[in-house]
């Protein structure tokens, strides 16, 4: 491996749910034994084949929050691998809800053995926290995240409660709560101008007050965990802020579960005075990169095809060379 090296300017971004393919990682895996390593170590910790998940499904079984979250964090860690055997580390690391967990990894803050039996089980106790059927999330568009906030509150009453949960660019914002309370929240913010307001194919309310039985139950185990001081700065969910210190890391992880995403304020954190210049989602998808062109009006670099790897690390690097 070549001697990993901090870029300064460059900040890796890692993804959460709803970024997930069949398929993912697999072209990574076959052409990079690092990245295949990863699959094989997370198939090993977890006592199944999440390899076989990610690369051939079922989509129905993927889909189960329980596998869901231990299979992002795989592939993205598989991805982050080939990037470091490169030699590229970035300068400071966030990660959109799950994708905290990668970004800790990314910081050498958490092991990728001990990430990943953390988000087995969060992924266990976020879906056993409220029953299937009472919760659910939509997301908002074009109303800003202070309306949307107006609407949660008016949606919501003395038994049923809808609060923000994902703030995810300047014209979209994610609400959670009781699904008769975000029912109400659609139909004030399309009553109010949104372009969008829908309900989302999730199983659970996540990142709202509801989630309190899965922050209680995952502490204990985040409390068991070692974490180290990070060697990057992780801007975490929870704060919009950086955490430099294990003990933060691990207090920002329990407090995430059920506080909303504060993804606009981590991004312009990021951007801010001394900070990133170059951008790069390092994960499935594209969410990311998407609603940082929203907010930054700039467009990530993305993981693309393990053979557009050279063009890619001269990027992340900025350089033309090879």
């Amino acid at each position: 491996m070549s001697e990993v090296r901090v870029i300064p300017g460059l900040s890796f971004l890692f993804p959460g749910q709803g970024s997930q393919k069949i398929g993912m990682g697999t072209d990574w895996a076959e052409a990079f034994p690092v990245a295949r390593a990863v699959f094989d170590e997370a198939d090993e910790v977890l006592g199944f084949s999440v390899s076989r998940l990610c690369w051939e499904g079922p989509e129905e079984e993927l889909q189960l929050t329980a596998n869901l979250q231990p299979a992002i964090v795989t592939t993205s860690v598989a991805m982050l691998r080939v990037l470091e055997e490169r030699g590229v580390q970035a300068s400071s690391v966030a990660g959109h809800s799950l994708g905290e967990y990668s970004a800790l990894v990314a910081a050498r803050s958490l092991s990728l053995a001990d990430a990943l039996r953390l988000v087995r089980r969060r992924g266990e106790l976020m879906q056993e926290a409220v029953p299937v059927g009472v919760g659910a999330m939509a997301a908002i568009l074009s109303l800003t995240a202070d309306e949307v906030a107006a609407i949660a509150d008016e949606a919501s009453n003395e038994d049923e409660l809808c609060r923000l949960a994902n703030l995810n660019s300047p014209d979209q914002t994610v609400v959670a709560g009781h699904r008769s309370a975000v029912e109400r929240a659609i139909e004030l913010a399309q009553g109010r101008g949104a372009r969008r307001a829908l309900m989302l194919p999730v199983s659970a309310p996540f990142h709202s007050p509801l989630m309190e039985p899965a922050r209680v139950g995952l502490t204990p185990m985040l409390e068991e965990t070692s974490f180290a001081d990070p060697i990057i700065p992780v801007i975490c969910n929870a704060d919009a802020s950086p955490v430099t210190t294990g003990v933060a890391a691990r207090d920002a992880l329990i407090r995430q579960i059920d506080s909303p995403v504060r993804w606009v304020e981590s991004i312009e954190y990021l951007a801010g005075p001394g900070g990133a210049e170059r951008y790069a989602e390092v994960g499935p998808g594209s969410v990311l990169t998407g609603l940082v062109r929203k907010i930054l009006g700039v467009r990530p670099s993305g993981m693309g095809k393990p053979e557009g790897l050279d063009d890619l690390v001269s990027e992340l690097c900025g350089s033309t060379e090879e």
